[in-house]
C-alpha cells in the first residue's frame, strides 16, 4: 500500500479517497478482525512483546538521569560503568524483543494474506463466465495481488503502529509525570503544537507528490503508446515524430519542475522542523532551570536531561498517531474493496445433492430456451432443438445472432432465463457441474495455451494420460508429426499464450487436448475461423472423423465445416429461423441462401 507524504507524517487523503472513504461500521470491524482470530495466540505474544519492548526502550532514557547525577556529577566511576552496562543491556534486550515482535507480526501478516489469497482464488474460480467477460482483468488481478498484499502492510504497519506508538506514548508520559509534574505538563502541552508546521509542510509535499505522480503517469502513457511496436509504426507512417517529441518534452519539463519544488519543499521542511524541534528541549531546560534556581526545586540536572530525552521520544508517536486516521481510512478502504469481491454471489453453482449419472449418452435438448445477459435485451428467444447421441448439428447465422451463447448454455457457462437445457434427459441445472463439464469438450476460435510445454498443455485435460494416449490423440488431431519434428518433441515450449506456434498448430493441439479429455459431446465454436486455407484443411481433416464418431455441435462461417452435419440450424437475432440439410436450405431462398451466397460460396470458388 503506497503512502506518500513528507517526513514524520504529512499523509493526506486525496479528494477521491475522501469521497470514497468507507463507512466504518461495527460489522466491518468484526469482519476485518475475524481474519486475526485464528492467530489470536500469536497476536497476544506480539502485544506483550510491544509492551515490554516499549518499556525497555524508554528505560535507558530514565537511566540517563542517574548516569548524569550519580555517575558523572557524583564522580562514582563504578556506578557509572554499571549504569552504562545496564543501559546497553536493556537496549539490547529491547532490540531483541523487537526482532521477535517483528518476526511474529510478519508471520501473522503473511499467513493472513495466505488465507485471503486462497479464499479469493477459490471464490473467483467459482464465478460465472459472465463475471470474467464483464469485469476488467486488471481489476481482478489487482484485487488478488496488490489489494491483498496491502492487507499485509496494514497488519505489519498500521495495526502495529497504533499499538506500539500508543504504548510508547503512554510509557513516556507516565515516566515524565513520575519525574516532574510541571515539566510533564509543559511537555504534553507543547508537543502537539510542533505537529502544526509538520502537517502544513506535509500537505504541501503531498500536493506536489500527487502532481508529480499524475505527471509520471502521463509520461508512462506517452512511452507505452509511442514506443510500442504498433505505436511506433503509426508515428512513422503519419510522420508525427516531432509532434510526439514536443509532447514528451513538455511533460518531461513539467516533471522536472515538480521534482525540484518537491525536493526544496522537503529541505525547507527539514529546516523548519529541526528549528522547532530544538525549541522543546530549550523550553524544558529554561523552565527546569527556573524551578531549580528561583524556587529551589529538588529537580536535578539528570532529571531535566531525562525529561528532555522523553520529550524527544514523544515526537514520533504523537505525529504517527495524529496521521493514523489517514492510514486507518485507507486500510478500511482496502478491506472494503476485497470484501466487495468476496460478497459477489456465485451465479452458477451445484444444487444440493446434484445428480451424477453412472453413464452418459450425449443427448442434448433445448426446450423453449430464452436467455438474456441483462434486463435490457433478450439474446435467445424460444430456442428448441434436439441432438441425439452420435449425431451432429451445425449452427450458422450472422455475427451477434447468438450462436456461441447457445452452446455456452450446455456446460452451464451461463444459465437459461426461461426454458431448460437437458443433457441425457436431465436439466443441466440438476446435474453435478464437474460431471457435466467433464462430458463436454469445446474447441473455441481463440485457442488458449498455458505458458509451458506441449505435453503440459495436453496433460491439462488428463493429468494421468500415458505417452501412448497422448500420441494417439495427437495423431487424430493431425499434429503428432509436427510435434515429433521439433527438437524437443512433446517437451517443446509453446511460449506465452502459445505465441511460438501458428494458429493452426495451436488449434490442433487444442483438439488433441479435447480428445484426451474424451467427452461425450464435442462443440467446435468457429474452430477454423481465423486460419488460412492450409491450416483449415489440416484441422478439418481432424474434425471430420470426430463428427462421424461423436455427438457434435459445430458453429462455423465456412461451408466445408458444416457439410458433414446431420442438421443445420440457422439463427438470426436470437431465433431459429430455418433448419434442415444444406441442400434443403440453400434452395429455400432464405437467410441460409443469403449466407451461402455472401459468406460460404466465395471461399469455395477460391478453392
Amino acid at each position: 500500500m503506497s503512502m506518500r507524504g513528507g517526513p514524520r507524517g504529512g499523509k493526506y487523503l486525496s479528494e477521491e479517497e475522501k469521497q470514497n472513504a468507507p463507512k466504518i461500521t461495527k460489522d466491518l470491524l468484526i469482519r476485518v478482525f475475524s481474519y486475526l482470530k485464528p492467530y489470536w495466540k500469536q497476536m497476544l505474544l506480539v502485544f506483550a512483546a510491544i509492551i515490554v519492548s516499549s518499556i525497555l526502550s524508554i528505560y535507558p532514557s530514565i537511566l540517563t538521569g542517574r548516569i548524569i547525577d550519580e555517575g558523572l556529577i557524583g564522580r562514582n566511576l563504578n556506578l557509572l560503568i554499571k549504569l552504562i552496562l545496564i543501559s546497553l543491556g536493556v537496549t539490547l534486550g529491547s532490540n531483541l524483543i523487537g526482532v521477535l515482535e517483528s518476526y511474529l507480526n510478519t508471520w501473522i501478516a503473511q499467513h493472513i494474506t495466505f488465507d485471503m489469497r486462497n479464499q479469493m482464488y477459490q471464490h473467483l474460480q467459482q464465478m460465472s463466465h459472465r463475471f470474467f467477460t464483464t469485469s476488467s482483468q486488471g481489476d481482478i488481478i489487482t484485487r488478488m495481488t496488490s489489494d491483498i498484499d496491502g492487507v499485509r502492510q496494514i497488519i505489519t504497519n498500521t495495526f502495529r503502529s497504533i499499538l506500539s506508538n500508543s504504548i510508547t506514548l503512554v510509557v513516556a508520559v507516565v515516566a515524565m509525570f513520575q519525574k516532574n509534574v510541571i515539566l510533564a505538563i509543559v511537555g504534553i502541552v507543547i508537543v502537539p503544537l510542533f505537529t502544526i508546521p509538520t502537517r502544513s509542510a506535509g500537505k504541501t509535499r503531498w500536493s506536489l507528490t500527487n502532481e508529480a505522480q499524475a505527471c509520471n503517469d502521463e509520461i508512462n502513457g506517452i512511452l507505452n503508446e509511442t514506443l510500442s511496436v504498433s505505436g511506433q509504426l503509426l508515428v512513422k507512417l503519419f510522420g508525427m515524430e516531432k509532434y510526439e517529441y514536443e509532447k514528451y518534452r513538455t511533460v518531461n519539463e513539467k516533471m522536472v519542475n515538480l521534482n525540484v519544488r518537491e525536493a526544496m519543499a522537503g529541505r525547507w521542511f527539514m529546516v523548519v522542523i529541526s528549528t522547532i524541534s530544538s525549541i522543546g528541549p530549550m523550553l524544558m531546560y529554561l523552565i527546569g532551570g527556573i524551578l531549580m534556581m528561583k524556587y529551589d526545586h529538588d529537580l536535578s540536572v539528570g532529571d531535566i536531561s531525562v525529561l528532555v530525552t522523553l520529550l524527544g521520544r514523544m515526537y514520533g508517536p504523537v505525529n504517527q498517531l495524529l496521521n493514523i486516521q489517514v492510514d486507518w481510512i485507507r486500510s478500511m478502504a482496502m478491506f472494503t474493496r476485497i470484501f466487495d469481491y468476496f460478497d459477489l454471489s456465485i451465479e452458477i453453482k451445484n444444487k444440493e445433492n446434484a445428480l451424477i449419472p453412472e453413464t452418459a449418452e450425449g443427448d442434448v435438448t433445448f426446450d423453449h430456451v430464452w436467455f438474456q445477459y441483462d434486463e435490457d435485451k433478450m439474446i435467445l428467444k424460444d430456442i428448441s432443438f434436439e441432438l441425439k447421441s452420435g449425431n451432429s448439428i451445425a449452427i450458422v447465422g450472422p455475427s451477434g445472432s447468438g450462436k456461441s451463447t447457445t452452446v455456452n448454455l450446455i456446460p452451464r457457462l451461463y444459465d437459461v432465463t426461461k426454458g431448460s437445457v437437458r443433457f441425457d434427459g436431465h436439466d443441466v441445472r440438476d446435474l453435478d457441474l464437474a460431471w457435466l463439464r467433464d462430458n463436454i469438450g469445446i474447441v473455441t476460435q481463440e485457442t488458449y495455451l498455458f505458458n509451458g510445454t506441449i505435453r503440459e498443455n495436453l496433460l491439462y485435460a488428463k493429468p494421468d494420460a500415458t505417452q501412448e494416449e497422448i500420441e494417439a490423440a495427437c495423431r487424430k488431431a493431425n499434429i503428432h508429426d509436427f510435434i515429433v519434428s521439433q527438437e524437443k518433441g512433446y517437451d517443446t515450449p509453446v511460449g506465452n499464450r502459445g505465441l511460438k506456434l501458428s494458429g493452426g498448430e495451436k488449434q490442433r493441439i487444442s483438439i488433441a487436448r479435447i480428445l484426451l479429455k474424451d467427452p461425450y459431446v464435442m462443440i467446435f465454436d468457429e474452430a477454423t475461423a481465423s486460419l488460412d486455407s492450409i491450416s483449415e484443411k489440416a484441422i478439418q481433416d481432424a474434425i471430420d472423423p470426430l463428427i462421424d464418431d461423436r455427438t457434435s455441435i459445430l458453429i462455423a462461417h465456412r461451408l466445408s465445416t458444416i457439410l458433414h452435419a446431420d442438421e443445420i440450424l440457422v439463427i438470426k437475432d436470437g431465433e431459429i429461423v430455418e433448419r434442415g440439410t444444406h441442400k434443403e436450405l440453400v434452395n429455400a431462398g432464405g437467410v441460409y441462401t443469403e449466407l451461402y451466397n455472401t459468406q460460404f460460396k466465395i471461399p469455395e470458388i477460391e478453392k
